[in-house]
């Protein structure tokens, strides 16, 4: 999982990503536990899921370019009503794709936090053509709009 994160996002030549280790993921649990949501086969992590809720105010300054996931993230305060959810990362082993797991998780995450926030907006930075269609697909099926940041 982690090498396939490298391949696709390459987050150590790219300092407006996240570099996700165990503090950014309790960063992220404390915001909501839903947030990291993972599956497992009987070998490990198959299925890696990160998403960020934050309020709109931080959306919009994400997608304007004004600040960057690592600022998203640092920005977006514990213990509030959140407005917004970023679809930050999904990172599917190949032999589980299109079978409709990493879809079917992200919507679970979604509805376990919009159980106590009021979430208006999906927000995405798309990395690759399969991300996109994966963000477009999961903002149908929850009936949210989903904004994209643009990828340099």
């Amino acid at each position: 999982m982690i090498k396939m994160a490298e391949e696709v996002f390459a987050v150590k030549s790219d300092p407006d990503q996240l570099d996700v280790n165990e503090e950014i993921i309790a960063r992220l649990r404390a915001l909501h536990p839903a947030t990291v949501t993972e599956f497992n086969d009987s070998n490990g992590p198959v299925v890696w899921i990160l998403i960020l809720p934050t309020t709109l105010e931080l959306m919009n300054k994400f997608i304007e370019k004004k600040i960057n996931e690592k600022q998203l993230l640092d920005l977006t305060p514990v213990n509030i009503k959140y407005e917004a959810l970023y679809l930050c990362s999904a990172m599917t082993l190949p032999e589980y794709r299109k079978k409709g797991l990493t879809k079917r998780l992200t919507i679970e995450a979604i509805e376990k936090i919009h159980e106590t926030h009021p979430i208006q907006k999906l927000f995405v930075w798309p990395f690759t053509k399969e991300g996109d269609a994966l963000a477009n697909a999961i903002a149908h099926s929850v009936s949210l709009p989903l904004l994209k940041r643009k990828v340099k």
